[in-house]
């Protein structure tokens, strides 16, 4: 059975539809809006390169992602070993994702109690490799089937990397709350 391939002009309209979610992974990535514009044209260049490797039907963000993540780690990550940083980006997507998760109630209000910078923060103090999983499921969105094929790992590996960076991120966040007074010590303090 042939693989089913996209016609050049469909690839392209397609692919140029995820051209801010791509430009905003390489500035989360790269920390520089001249490196991350060049990430992203090297990872378009690549992507028509090869498109004829591109299955239709499948996810081309997914796809789109996995060229860029492979591009940043060879190019940029061994001249510069910055990690992958959501600071610097203007947005707060995990603590607005956060918010909208939880709907109203006493959990809305502890999060807006909670500084938007303390989110970015704990995100940021989580180890490259949790981080990265936190980026693509937490804050682009990406099912764990599409993040553990855009990290080359199994799907099992993006399950374990989240739930270890959720567990890191909960006990920061508490902690942050407690050390606030937003939250009592009481019997949960973690002190």
């Amino acid at each position: 059975m042939a693989d089913q391939q996209t016609e050049p002009a469909e690839f392209s309209e397609e692919a140029i539809g995820h051209l801010d979610a791509l430009y905003r992974g390489a500035l989360r990535l790269t920390r520089d809006p001249d490196r991350a514009q060049d990430l992203v044209q090297d990872t378009y260049a690549r992507a028509l390169r090869y498109q004829h490797s591109y299955q239709a039907g499948t996810n081309m963000k997914a796809w789109l992602f996995a060229i860029m993540r492979n591009l940043y780690w060879d190019r940029f990550q061994k001249a510069n070993r910055e990690a992958v940083s959501i600071d610097d980006i203007g947005e707060f997507a995990l603590y607005d994702q956060m918010r909208d998760d939880l709907g109203e109630g006493p959990e809305t209000e502890v999060l807006d109690r909670i500084a938007r910078s303390e989110v970015v923060d704990a995100v940021e103090k989580l180890n490259p490799l949790h981080r990265e999983v936190v980026l693509l499921v937490d804050v682009e969105g990406f099912a764990y089937k599409d993040a553990a094929k855009i990290l080359e790992v199994p799907i099992g590996t993006v399950m374990s990397r989240l739930h270890r960076a959720r567990q890191q991120l909960q006990k920061d966040l508490f902690d942050y709350a407690v050390e606030s007074g937003i939250v009592g010590g009481g019997l949960n303090s973690r002190s």
